[in-house]
């Protein structure tokens, strides 16, 4: 049996390959800016959901920032040994438990925001504004769209 050749691809010309490679930089940026923090985007997430909807329940979180139950609860017991986010059990539903953010967490998530944004900035650098709010839309379009696609879909995109 004769196998043929594979085609000869350029992945640089692959929208998988750069978004993953844009997610490696989009960290990278990200964990630069926090510096001493030493917050991670998934861990901003979660701070600033928390802060969003006070007592929200971690399933809820979970499908809000699109993450598996497990690792919501492995990011939730981090921070919570941190002493940034309090986990209380929901009085209607003594299974379930509410998340809120400690004075602490409230204190980081204050000093995490300026270098969030700075992140934000510095990873749309090279676009002008018009090619950024193209990017914005081009980008929210995709992940709506596709969100069913995801391991661990948004609520947040229904």
């Amino acid at each position: 049996m004769k196998h043929r050749a594979p085609p000869a691809i350029d992945i640089d010309h692959l929208p998988g390959h750069n978004i993953r490679r844009l997610h490696q930089i989009s960290v990278g940026i990200f964990l630069q800016e926090m510096g001493e923090l030493g917050l991670t985007p998934v861990q901003y997430a979660v701070l600033q959901t928390v802060a969003n909807n006070p007592g929200i329940d971690q399933r809820t979180l979970a499908r809000t920032v699109a993450l598996d139950a497990s690792t919501t609860g492995g990011v939730v017991d981090r921070m919570e040994s941190r002493g940034w986010v309090e986990r209380r059990t929901a009085p209607e539903d003594r299974r379930a438990r509410q998340l809120t953010l400690t004075t602490a967490g409230q204190g980081v998530l204050a000093e995490a925001v300026p270098a969030m944004l700075q992140a934000q900035d510095h990873i749309l650098a090279p676009l002008s504004e018009r090619q950024r709010t193209e990017f914005m839309k081009l980008l929210r379009l995709l992940v709506h769209t596709n969100n069913e696609h995801s391991r661990a879909p948004s609520d947040a995109l229904k």
